[in-house]
């Protein structure tokens, strides 16, 4: 039982130092099976001290909140940033906007474009993107993921793959500086991946909150990246740091 207690107490501690832990790790440092560090965590949860995820878990204070609550978090910021997304839009332009609360704000500047073409594999940005009549809006298909309100799976992959775009705007859960961009759900990090390929420039649009937070699902290194739009509350460090990886920083 002591030893049950040790390792519980240990998860909470790696939950409290990185807002995530991962099963496999768990499992080499506390020296036991993964079927065990399951277990652990499933009791966890069941006292509210933990959100299990796929291959891991999520301090409660770092959950995956569904898009409708998403966007009432930082919502001036992102204001900011999808009106500063809008100076790299210009017109016969084709652009993807990936799902998420920021590029649904670029969404809502787009009504006075005569001839431009948007990808989306979101339903509240296609919806939001009807109301005008000059814009040519093409959705991959898929299966509707309720908690994103986008559309993934192997439909979209497929149909994505047979497209192409100028420029892709991408939000993010997380932004490790010495790793990558990061979602939570693995189905969108690999659709995210592909739209990346079938890209020409790839802009990421994030409030400095997301920076040091992660994801269990992995998108891509700063290698792909060409762009970052967020706020100034990103640190010189930071800053520092992206440009090295040779990502241009725009601050709205």
């Amino acid at each position: 039982m002591k030893k049950t207690a040790y390792r519980r107490s240990r998860i909470l501690e790696e939950l409290d130092a990185h807002g995530q832990v991962n099963v496999n790790e768990l499992s080499a440092a506390l020296g036991v099976s993964e079927v065990t560090i399951r277990n652990d965590l499933d009791k966890l949860e069941q006292n509210n001290l933990l959100i299990r995820a796929h291959g891991g878990a999520f301090k409660t204070t770092n959950i995956a909140f569904p898009v409708t609550e998403k966007k009432k978090i930082n919502l001036e910021v992102k204001r900011r940033i999808g009106k500063k997304a809008l100076t790299l839009i210009h017109e016969d332009d084709s652009i993807i906007l990936d799902s998420g609360t920021t590029t649904f704000e670029i969404s809502n500047n787009l009504g006075d474009f005569k001839n431009l073409t948007v990808i989306s594999n979101a339903l509240d940005i296609v919806n939001n993107l009807a109301q005008y009549e000059h814009l040519n809006v093409f959705m991959p298909g898929g299966y509707l993921k309720e908690f994103s309100m986008s559309l993934v799976g192997p439909m979209a992959e497929r149909n994505l793959r047979q497209l192409y775009c100028k420029k892709l705007f991408i939000g993010v859960d997380g932004i490790k500086i010495n790793k990558g961009i990061f979602t939570h759900h693995m189905e969108e990090a690999y659709l995210n991946q592909i739209m990346i390929d079938i890209a020409e420039m790839v802009i990421v649009v994030a409030d400095s909150s997301k920076f040091e937070k992660s994801g269990l699902a992995f998108i891509c290194g700063f290698e792909k990246i060409n762009m970052l739009i967020t706020d100034d509350g990103i640190t010189e460090q930071q800053k520092e740091m992206l440009k090295k990886s040779n990502v241009e920083v725009l601050i709205a």
